[in-house]
């Protein structure tokens, strides 16, 4: 090794090591195919154009990945910047608790997790404390506000569960780690894009 590449390297590890306790993500942690969620974003983006007014911050959730790896997506769509957290799945999406979602379904009484575009909505205070409601734009998700579908923080969501192989699932929701889901709230402000897809 060199010593630009010494120097490279140890640049990389002290920004990973700054990222503790933060989200998973800058330019040295993109997930492969990210420039493929940009375009899947964008996409959505440009199909529901006149429902969302606010297109800077757009979140994907890449249900085709493991629910022990950080694949929500938070993108900002002026520069490409990916922050990536933790989010559970539905237990109606994996009956056996894999940690990976094997359907999507858009039924009242499913647990289960919806494919599709949703557009952010108001705060409101419930069970699981600060909590973004949500409304889906596309015929897979139309029932996410009879169902209760919402952006919340989860006790089952977090990194010791992840590292066991799977973090707890939700009954639909966008579940994060209860010290994350506050910026992502409020980076996802109402009137704003999340994704909810399997790659």
């Amino acid at each position: 090794m060199n010593r630009r590449q010494f120097l490279t390297a140890g640049t990389a590890v002290t920004a990973g090591a700054l990222l503790t306790g933060r989200a998973f993500a800058d330019t040295l942690l993109r997930p492969n195919g990210s420039d493929a969620l940009i375009a899947r974003a964008q996409a959505a983006l440009d199909r529901h154009a006149g429902m969302i007014p606010n297109r800077d911050v757009v979140g994907v959730a890449d249900f085709g990945r493991s629910s022990s790896i950080p694949r929500f997506h938070l993108i900002d769509m002026h520069n490409g910047r990916m922050d990536t957290f933790l989010v559970a799945h539905g237990r109606g999406s994996d009956p056996a608790h894999t940690g990976w979602l094997q359907h999507f379904s858009n039924l009242p009484g499913s647990e289960a997790t919806s494919s599709g575009a949703f557009l952010t909505k108001d705060i409101y205070v419930g069970a699981h404390g600060r909590s973004r409601r949500l409304a889906g734009l596309d015929p897979d998700n139309n029932q996410a506000e009879p169902r209760g579908i919402v952006v919340h923080g989860a006790w089952y969501v977090n990194r010791d569960l992840a590292a066991r192989g799977a973090i707890g699932r939700s009954e639909g929701c966008f579940a994060f780690e209860q010290d994350q889901v506050g910026q992502i709230i409020d980076r996802l402000g109402a009137g704003r894009l999340i994704l909810a897809t399997k790659a």
